[in-house]
């Protein structure tokens, strides 16, 4: 919250993402990130790209070193900051967020604070085609506070979410596959009660039945045709720190 804050006092659109974002969306069920013993390891923000030139005197201003080797490589999309001093990691992605699929971010980051949007965090979680375990959980812990629904502000948008995956039968595909797979797990952690279980079940049911619900574009029927026999993601890359 202190870089978010003095980002915004200084007109810079940073925006919170990941499992961080998540604890502080979740106050109810914070307690499950013990439970699942689940550590929190960086800190991910997103922002425009006109804000790119900005950062690297923000972040040394904060206290944080910039990674150039890493930057360099990354380029225009992403930049890496570290507070050597605390063991701190910032990453930082600039207008979309490019893993297994693009989400485009253009216009987003407006919409909440301190973090990107519920929706989007969700889609940053579920659009790993080899998704691993603590994204999972991060996705249990979010789904079991919020709603899913297509009105409000602090929800999970139904709507939003089924519109962009109807015109990209990729991405359809990794996050469709990836929430069952959060329901398939549900039984496999033993800090979720019965109650816990049955609220997460039944948002992703009615999630994945918006998605199937949402009318399709042409693309995504004809890519849909051809299916696995086609690879349907990119590889993410992974920065070894």
């Amino acid at each position: 919250m202190r870089i978010v804050n003095e980002a915004d006092r200084q007109g810079i659109f940073l925006r919170l993402m990941g499992a961080t974002a998540i604890m502080l969306h979740c106050p109810k069920y914070r307690h499950m990130y013990e439970g699942f013993q689940r550590k929190l390891t960086d800190l991910d923000f997103a922002t425009y790209g006109k804000f790119r030139g900005k950062l690297a005197e923000f972040f040394t201003q904060m206290g944080y070193k910039p990674e150039k080797r890493a930057s360099m490589y990354f380029g225009e999309r992403r930049h890496i900051y570290l507070d050597e001093a605390n063991h701190r990691i910032v990453d930082v992605f600039f207008d979309k967020l490019e893993f297994s699929h693009t989400l485009n971010l253009g216009g987003r980051l407006e919409l909440d604070s301190p973090t990107i949007t519920l929706s989007d965090i969700l889609f940053e979680k579920m659009q790993i085609a080899k998704i691993n375990e603590k994204d999972i959980k991060d996705t249990i812990i979010m789904l079991r506070e919020h709603e899913v629904d297509a009105n409000g502000k602090d929800v999970l948008d139904e709507r939003y979410i089924a519109k962009l995956l109807s015109s990209d039968w990729g991405f359809y595909y990794t996050v469709t596959m990836n929430l069952q797979k959060v329901r398939d797990f549900l039984e496999h952690f033993p800090v979720l009660g019965e109650e816990d279980k049955k609220d997460v079940a039944a948002k992703v049911d009615r999630l994945v039945a918006a998605i199937e619900k949402e009318p399709k574009t042409m693309s995504w029927r004809a890519r849909a045709r051809v299916g696995t026999r086609k690879k349907w993601y990119a590889d993410v890359e992974e920065v070894v720190r």
